[in-house]
């Protein structure tokens, strides 16, 4: 794989922290294949610290209002079109994505480095905000975290982020309206300019007829329409398209589904009204849940009482009809839905091998909370493989260090062809991950286990598995030992 940022400090790892996943995920869409992915994503995090460098010293030398700018994830966004933009400049278009070399060779492109006054109406509005305020509107409405996470993020009072957000709202769409009536229009646009600011005022109101036409047929407009009614559901769409470009959308869909994936799918953020006292459906399906969990763990118990009873062969038979019965828990979805040059299937992973118990890993309910993807033998705390030859071969390497954190990246090679995929691994030293792209992770105490993304589980026979992290470390930063492949325990690279 190839090499990731580095960050410089301290300052440059919280911003490939936050920013790193998404720009990623952009990355991800605008090429064919998951190595011109990262390749792209790499040279737009450098070209967007850079970018960010510059304006910082220019700040510092200058005097008066300090030029407006994006935040952070947009501006690194930014930096993945320009960057894919250089490439079709310079013969490299034939890693990119064919409709975006379509798009970057079309007029819709030219929009976003021509006169200020043509440029998108939500990238001109965004832009007109206070940092501070576009970063929550970017974070709440485009990444779609919980207004909890965003406070937590931006250090806001959690109580104050709805009516925080309301007024970013109204400030953006103030912006917008102030920049489309400055926006160079034709008699038929500027006709309508008026009513669409009365209408886009109240959520309520209907659009007339004719200007319902006209918004069909009007590009400008109908983005106009969208920036200028922000309580309609549309500002995320406008927000995306309008700063982002080609593949707004897609992109906006896989934030989405990466929050889910993050926070818990099917657990919506409660509105502020919810707080109070809870739904009667809500209530009978948490007595349903409690009702079926206390089942699993009767069964569980029968089932390990059963599983002790000295009854020789007819053990052996029942134990073997149990077994065949059961079904592998679904593995966890990646951070990055699938994408274009993606080969994984639309299947459920394999099976993991079974462990030295002879139950394979993720079948039934397992009373130790160890994160899925380790086995018994985790216990023993060696560097090699326990029992049997390794059918895998881990790596670790530590790419960069500074006084509280890390950035690693780990290699596995398997000798089987997978189709879904878990790597764990334990700490020696209270290390904490948080951050990790090419798969999802989950840590419990010292052990981590990372899960593959949808769009880079399938790996062949032979083939190598990479994924890299930023953690935190306090006094000793020793490396990790004890990797686990699907619950079979690696041998160490040489």
């Amino acid at each position: 794989m190839l090499d990731l940022p580095t960050p410089k400090g301290a300052a440059e790892a919280a911003l490939f922290s936050e920013c790193w996943d998404a720009v990623l995920s952009y990355a991800d869409l605008c090429t064919s294949g998951s190595a011109a992915a990262t390749q792209l994503a790499r040279e737009a995090f450098a070209l967007g610290i850079g970018e960010a460098r510059a304006a910082d010293a220019g700040a510092a030398r200058g005097t008066g209002r300090r030029p407006s700018r994006l935040p952070a994830i947009p501006q690194m966004l930014t930096a993945v079109r320009t960057t894919a933009a250089a490439w079709e400049a310079a013969g490299r278009g034939h890693d990119l994505d064919p409709d975006l070399r379509l798009w970057l060779n079309s007029d819709k492109a030219a929009r976003y480095n021509g006169p200020p006054l043509q440029r998108p109406l939500a990238l001109r509005g965004l832009r007109d905000l206070q940092e501070a305020d576009a970063t929550l509107l970017w974070l709440a409405e485009v990444e779609a975290l919980p207004r909890s996470v965003v406070a937590r993020r931006l250090g806001l009072d959690p109580a104050a982020v709805g009516s925080e957000l309301d007024q970013v709202r109204g400030l953006f769409r103030d912006r917008c309206h102030r920049n489309h009536l400055d926006t160079p229009m034709d008699a038929s646009c500027r006709s309508y300019a008026r009513l669409l600011d009365a209408v886009t005022r109240s959520p309520a109101a209907d659009i007339p007829t004719d200007l319902s036409r006209h918004l069909a047929t009007c590009v400008e407009c109908a983005e106009a329409a969208a920036c200028l009614r922000p309580h309609g559901g549309q500002l995320p769409t406008a927000l995306a398209g309008g700063v982002i470009g080609w593949g707004g959308l897609a992109y906006l869909e896989r934030r989405r589904r990466a929050a889910e994936v993050r926070l818990g799918a099917g657990r919506p953020e409660r509105t502020d009204g919810e707080d109070r006292e809870p739904r009667p459906g809500a209530q009978r399906a948490r007595l349903v849940r409690h009702g079926l969990l206390a089942a699993a763990v009767l069964v569980s118990l029968v089932a390990l009482a059963v599983s002790m009873m000295p009854f020789g062969g007819a053990d052996d038979d029942a134990a073997s009809a149990d077994t065949s019965d059961r079904q592998p828990v679904a593995v966890p979805q990646g951070s990055l839905p699938s994408g274009a040059g993606s080969s994984a299937s639309a299947t459920a992973p394999t099976l993991a091998p079974a462990t030295a118990t002879g139950t394979p890993t993720g079948g039934h309910h397992n009373p130790d909370p160890e994160p899925q993807g380790t086995s018994s033998s985790t216990a023993g705390g060696g560097d090699g493989p326990s029992g049997g030859g390794a059918t895998c071969t881990a790596a670790f390497d530590l790419v960069n260090s500074w006084p509280d954190g890390f950035q690693a990246t780990v290699s596995v090679t398997t000798e089987d062809a997978l189709d879904g995929w878990r790597v764990a691994w334990s700490f020696r030293d209270g290390q904490k991950v948080g951050q990790m792209w090419d798969a999802s992770f989950a840590q419990n105490g010292s052990r981590v286990t990372a899960t593959a993304a949808d769009y880079n589980k399938s790996v062949p026979a032979g083939g190598t598995l990479t994924f890299g992290f930023l953690a935190s470390w306090q006094s000793k930063n020793s490396p990790p030992y004890h990797f686990e492949l699907n619950g079979h325990a690696c041998a160490k690279a040489g």
